[in-house]
C-alpha cells in the first residue's frame, strides 16, 4: 500500500534554501507521505544535499536527471508518485508544520477533489497573509469558477503549491505539465485538472511560505513574438475552460469577465495580483511563537507554559479557519467544556481574562450569532450576584467540530508513542492528582 501523499519538489541550484524546504516537510505533524526530490541537473551542491536526506529518512526518494526545466522535472515526479494525494513545493519556499495534515484532513472530511489554501508571502523579514476564497463550504466546479473569475490572474488560483490534488484524477486523465510553455504553466495544469474535478474546498489557514519571485518571460530572454504567442496560448486554455464549465447563455453574459484575464495578466510578471502590498508582520510573528528556553525548562510553571502553548497552536488554526481571534476561539472552547461556570466573575477567573475583555469577547461572539448570553440574578440570593447562562446557537456547530478536532490534535501530540497501558496508567494517576487538588481547594 502506497503513502497517502506524494510531495514533489523540483530542485535546481537551490543549495541556499533547500535544507529549510526539506526540513519543513520532514518535520510535518502528518507523517504518511513520500518526498520526491527531483534534481534537475543542478551544478551546485543541491544533488548531494538531496542524497544526504535520502540516506537519513526512508520516505525521501531522489531522482537525478539532466536539466530540462521545471515542468519536465515536475512531470518526472508525477511519473514516480504513488500517493493518494499529490502536493507540490518549490525549493525556495517552505510549509507550516501542520500543512499536509490540514490539506489531507480537509480533503478527507469533505471528499473534495481539490483543496486550495491561503499562503504567506515573504519579502525579506516581512510576511503577509494572502487569502482567497472566504467561503467555508464545498464548492462545485461552477461555484469555484465563479470565484476564480473575480480574480483571474491571482497566484492563489494559478500556482501548484497551495493545493492538494487527487492522483487518480491526474493519472486517469493523463495530466502533465506542458514542457513547451514557460509562463503560467502551473495555471494551465490547474485549468486542465479543474475540468475533471467535481468539488473544491478552501482552507482559510495559510500553510505555505512563498519566497521566490519567479522569473518573467523577459528574464528568460524570450522574444516579444514568443511572449505574445505564449500569453495567447494561456488565455486560450482559460477561455476554453469557461466555455466548457458555463453553458452558452451564461458564457455570453460573462464573456467580458472572462476576457478580463487578458487585462489582468498583461504585465510581464503574469499571475501576480496576489503579491500586491498588504498588511505585513515580522517573519516569525505570524503564528503562535514560543520561548525555546521556557519550552525546555523544568518545573510546574514550565509545564503549564508548554500545555498552554501547545493548545494555542491548535486553537490558532480554528481561529484562522473561522475568522476568530485566538481569545475568542479559546473562550468558545472553555464555554463548551466547562458548563458548570455560573457567573461572569468565575468565568473570567477560569479563563484568565479580565472581566472587561471577557464582556467584549462575549459580545462579539453574540453579535456573530454563535452564542446567546443571558445574565440573571441568582434566585433567592440577597446579593447582586448574577448567574451567567451561555447557549450555543446552530451557527457555532462547525466551530465546535473544529474545536473537537483541535483537542484531538492536542491529545495526539501529548500521548504520541504511548502504549495503551501507559495511557491507562497516566489517566489513573491524573485522576488521583485531580482528587488531591480538589481536596485542598474545595
Amino acid at each position: 500500500m502506497g503513502p497517502a501523499v506524494s510531495i514533489i519538489i523540483p530542485v535546481y541550484n537551490a543549495e541556499k534554501s533547500l535544507r529549510r524546504c526539506i526540513d519543513s516537510v520532514l518535520h510535518q505533524e502528518y507523517t504518511d507521505f513520500e518526498l520526491l526530490l527531483i534534481n534537475d541537473g543542478s551544478t551546485d551542491s543541491s544533488g548531494s544535499i538531496c542524497d544526504a536526506y535520502a540516506q537519513q529518512d526512508c520516505r525521501v526518494h531522489v531522482i537525478h536527471k539532466e536539466n530540462t526545466g521545471v515542468s519536465d522535472t515536475r512531470n518526472a515526479g508525477l511519473d514516480r508518485a504513488k500517493g493518494t494525494f499529490v502536493q507540490f513545493l518549490d525549493s525556495d519556499d517552505w510549509i507550516t508544520p501542520d500543512a499536509t495534515k490540514l490539506l489531507v484532513r480537509t480533503a478527507q472530511s469533505t471528499a473534495c477533489d481539490m483543496v486550495i489554501a491561503d499562503f504567506y508571502r515573504v519579502v525579506g523579514e516581512r510576511v503577509s497573509h494572502m487569502d482567497g476564497i472566504g467561503e467555508d463550504a464545498v464548492l462545485s466546479r461552477e461555484q469555484f469558477a465563479e470565484h476564480m473569475m473575480e480574480n483571474p490572474a491571482d497566484f492563489y488560483y494559478g500556482v501548484l503549491w497551495n493545493k492538494l490534488y487527487r492522483r487518480e484524477i491526474i493519472e486517469g486523465h493523463h495530466l502533465r505539465m506542458d514542457v513547451d510553455i514557460h509562463w503560467c504553466e502551473d495555471f494551465i495544469f490547474n485549468l486542465e485538472y479543474m475540468l475533471h474535478a467535481q468539488t473544491f474546498s478552501a482552507l482559510k489557514a495559510p500553510i505555505y511560505y512563498y519566497v521566490k519571485t519567479k522569473g518573467s518571460l523577459v528574464t528568460q530572454n524570450a522574444s516579444i513574438s514568443k511572449v505574445i504567442r505564449t500569453k495567447l496560448t494561456v488565455f486560450e486554455y482559460y477561455h476554453n475552460f469557461y466555455k466548457h464549465v458555463l453553458d452558452a447563455a451564461d458564457y455570453d453574459k460573462k464573456r467580458l469577465q472572462v476576457y478580463r484575464f487578458l487585462i489582468d495578466s498583461a504585465g510581464d510578471n503574469g499571475v501576480l495580483s496576489s503579491l500586491l502590498p498588504g498588511t505585513t508582520k515580522k517573519l516569525g510573528d505570524e503564528r503562535i511563537s514560543t520561548s525555546p528556553g521556557a519550552v525546555s525548562s523544568d518545573g510546574i510553571l514550565a509545564d503549564a507554559y508548554r500545555s498552554r502553548k501547545l493548545l494555542d497552536r491548535y486553537l490558532e488554526i480554528v481561529a484562522l479557519e473561522n475568522d476568530l481571534s485566538l481569545p475568542e476561539a479559546r473562550l468558545l472552547l472553555y464555554l463548551n467544556d466547562s458548563c458548570q461556570i455560573c457567573s461572569k466573575k468565575e468565568l473570567a477567573d477560569f479563563t484568565g481574562m479580565n472581566r472587561g475583555s471577557l464582556t467584549l469577547t462575549l459580545q462579539r461572539l453574540s453579535i456573530r450569532g454563535m452564542i446567546e448570553v443571558d445574565e440573571q440574578r441568582v434566585p433567592g440570593s440577597k446579593s447582586a450576584r448574577k448567574q451567567l447562562k451561555v447557549s450555543f446557537l446552530p451557527s457555532a456547530d462547525p466551530i465546535l467540530a473544529d474545536l473537537a478536532a483541535a483537542l484531538n490534535d492536542y491529545d495526539q501530540a501529548c500521548f504520541s508513542n504511548f502504549t495503551p497501558e501507559e495511557h491507562a496508567a497516566y489517566t489513573a494517576l491524573t485522576q488521583k492528582i485531580k482528587a488531591n487538588m480538589q481536596k485542598v481547594l474545595q
